[in-house]
């Protein structure tokens, strides 16, 4: 499967490198590092992403060309499509600029839409896949590069503390730190770098922490009116999810997020007892054992229910 992606590289010369909406930091990342190695062989390469970069990632290199308008883009001898699963959390409209595309993907059950699918769900991060395609195209990984794998690395195996940080993701973030990758840095950038309407947002979200009478599920949220007050966006809720995931007995923490008047964005984390992916799938979404998400339509005491209700029927079977 890599040497079908090393061929597609060979033989084209303009290729668009993209990933899904709302990205996270292993989805810039990996873009970023997909679209820099691309370049430093000579390619025209545009790193795409409908709603751009989050403030907190705009400091890998070359996160200010970033496109976001669909207007912008060209046609393409091939399409990157990277951490996405399905092709329209990227953008549906990617096939109509390529020859063709290629899925590089690390969540399970993720769709065939490309030409090549290169799917690992047992890979720590679709950064990690990257690295293999670089590794094995005999190129050094720049120190560019080098940045970016080790945030995408380093932000979906939550700093090494989720069920994925395996051998793999610390051989890479080890490798990356030789080349001259600054963890404190980093970590600086992602952690410590926060705009004070995601805190605002924060002091709102934590005052409607609910913990399940069984103590196995806590859940926070936040609404359109939280959004409006702080002046925060979606982009500064990542990670929030973390703050119920932290209490002693919680098995799966919940965050539900106002879209529309009667639309949730729900996110998902276990510690391992539940499949939030196989319940996120349920409900029309998807994502990994622990880690998962989707849109359900509804109030939020109706959207509220039908998971927890869920939830209260997993957490007896599971545990």
């Amino acid at each position: 499967m890599i040497e079908a992606i090393l061929n597609v590289i060979r033989e084209g010369t303009c290729f668009v490198v993209a990933s899904h909406a709302h990205p996270d930091g292993d989805a810039i990342a990996s873009t970023l590092a997909m679209a820099n190695f691309l370049q430093e062989l000579g390619k025209q390469a545009v790193a795409f992403n409908v709603d751009g970069v989050p403030e907190e990632l705009r400091f890998l290199p070359g996160a200010d060309k970033v496109v976001s308008d669909p207007g912008k883009l060209g046609r393409y001898d091939a399409g990157f499509v990277l951490d996405s699963g399905q092709l329209d959390r990227a953008g549906s409209f990617l096939s109509e600029y390529c020859l063709q595309l290629v899925n590089i993907d690390h969540h399970p059950h993720s769709q065939l839409f490309g030409s090549i699918n290169y799917l690992d769900d047992e890979a720590c991060a679709t950064g990690a896949l990257i690295h293999r395609v670089i590794l094995a195209a005999g190129h050094p990984v720049s120190s560019d590069v080098a940045v970016c794998l080790y945030t995408a690395i380093l932000s979906d195996t939550g700093s090494f503390r989720y069920s994925n940080a395996n051998p793999e993701a610390f051989a890479i973030a080890s490798a990356m730190v030789e080349i001259g990758v600054s963890p404190w840095y980093v970590a600086g950038n992602l952690y410590e770098s926060h705009p004070v309407e995601r805190v605002k947002l924060l002091s709102r979200v934590l005052d409607t922490l609910t913990v399940s009478s069984c103590g196995r599920f806590g859940a926070v949220s936040a609404t359109s009116e939280m959004f409006l007050a702080t002046g925060a966006g979606p982009e500064h809720t990542d990670g929030l999810i973390n703050y119920p995931r932290s209490i002693r007995g919680v098995e799966v923490a919940l965050f539900f997020r106002q879209v529309e008047d009667d639309l949730f964005k729900v996110s998902f984390r276990s510690k391992g007892h539940v499949d939030v992916g196989s319940l996120a799938r349920e409900l029309g979404g998807g994502g990994h054992h622990n880690a998962a998400g989707a849109t359900v339509s509804g109030s939020m005491e109706q959207v509220r229910q039908i998971v927890f209700d869920r939830l209260n029927e997993l957490l007896p079977l599971s545990l």
